[in-house]
């Protein structure tokens, strides 16, 4: 019983070490989501920081045509975002019996 608790314990270590090198390789991933065939893109952080917008002066004279198209590329960065987090953190909590649904991090 003791030496599967210590198995336990090394593996919740090592998943820990896992999940922390995999966060700070998300603060450093960037996504870029874009709309319009490339017209509005927008570069995010895979936490969820923005850090560029680029914007084809072409749509700048429809101000209603350009919020949707901020809209979509937004949205467009989200996902790709919390794909690759999710494949990422998949692949560190790899082996540890998680519940079904269980989000990580806490």
């Amino acid at each position: 019983m003791r030496g599967n608790i210590a198995q336990m314990m090394q593996k919740a270590q090592r998943m820990q070490e896992n999940m922390q090198k995999v966060q700070d390789d998300l603060a450093q991933l960037e996504v870029v989501g874009q709309s319009g065939g490339g017209v509005v893109k927008v570069t995010l952080t895979g936490k969820m920081d923005a850090r560029k917008v680029q914007i084809d002066p072409s749509a700048l004279a429809d101000a209603e045509m350009l919020e949707d198209l901020m809209v979509a590329a937004i949205n467009d960065a989200v996902s790709k975002a919390n794909e690759e987090s999710a494949k990422r953190m998949s692949a560190a909590t790899a082996g540890m019996p998680l519940p079904p649904g269980m989000k990580l991090p806490f």
